[in-house]
């Protein structure tokens, strides 16, 4: 009996063992699916990376954009051309709309402020030999006269300039010593107005620079007067683009020369730009022997 129910499992163990194989190489050894994930997956990383691409060179983050800037340009070679007349009509006009200047003009102590454009009416004769006058004057350079806002007894002011992309050290960015070269300037303004003969020469300037400052757009240049002793002025100043960001900061020390008194000043005060004669400002010395006089 039992050799017998021995006998009949055996063809049941073979027929399981042999379904079992065939059931493991159908499932091995069957044609799959043909699957279309990857070129899906290809296909959209390309075609991100072409909206990003695209948006990168529309809007440049800030760092990319001073690393790589766009080309430019170069400015007209002939400042007096159409061409450079209209730019500078249109860039005149864009100055006038600023808001930061049309606040200004608004603001409730305006009486205790004048408006002046040095460089403006300067005699062609010292105007080619000048720097920021002559060399550096036209578009895409200094393409306007600056616009001095200061206060009539000369303690501080506030200046608009343009900086054109013909200024720049590293493309897209302006050089260092051109902005040294107009913190002195705009420096000594505020300096030798406050000196007793009204000049002034550069006896010392430092500077920190806190941002790169970029090329064709509208720089603030803020002016304050620290003190004056005899001969000697001292002042400090800051560079801010429009929306308030420090770029450069400055102190610097003038002294009025000893043989200041046997020179003429009045191509200074012309060059440096003066108030209307209806609105001559009243120095701080000037104040200061009125309130002697008057005690």
């Amino acid at each position: 009996m039992l050799i017998q129910l021995a006998s009949r499992s055996k063809p049941t163990q073979y027929f399981s063992r042999g379904f079992s194989s065939r059931l493991r190489f159908s499932t091995t050894a069957g044609p799959k699916p043909r699957s279309w994930r990857p070129f899906a997956a290809v296909s959209g990383a390309a075609a991100l990376s072409l909206v990003t691409y695209t948006i990168g060179v529309a809007y440049p983050p800030p760092t990319l954009s001073l690393i790589f800037p766009r080309p430019a340009p170069a400015p007209p070679s002939d400042p007096d051309s159409p061409e450079s007349l209209a730019y500078t009509s249109n860039l005149e006009s864009e100055l006038q709309s600023l808001p930061l200047l049309q606040k200004l003009r608004q603001n409730t102590d305006l009486g205790e402020w004048y408006e002046a454009r040095p460089y403006k009416n300067f005699p062609e004769a010292r105007r080619v030999n000048s720097l920021t006058a002559g060399a550096l004057r036209g578009p895409g350079k200094l393409a306007l006269p600056p616009l001095v806002r200061a206060r009539k007894d000369e303690s501080e002011s506030i200046i608009f300039v343009h900086l054109g992309r013909g200024l720049c050290g590293h493309d897209g960015i302006v050089h260092g010593g051109l902005l040294a070269t107009l913190l002195d300037e705009t420096l000594a303004r505020t300096a030798i107005n406050n000196l007793p003969e009204k000049v002034g020469v550069t006896a010392k300037l430092s500077l920190d620079y806190r941002a790169p400052t970029r090329a064709d757009q509208f720089v603030v240049i803020k002016t304050t007067l620290i003190e004056t002793k005899g001969r000697k002025s001292v002042v400090s100043g800051r560079v801010e683009d429009l929306q308030g960001t420090l770029l450069v900061e400055a102190n610097a020390t003038f002294v009025q020369p000893k043989y200041a008194k046997m020179l003429n000043t009045a191509a200074l005060k012309q060059a440096i730009g003066e108030p209307s004669d209806a609105d001559v400002p009243v120095h701080l010395a000037d104040g200061e022997k009125l309130r002697v006089q008057q005690g």
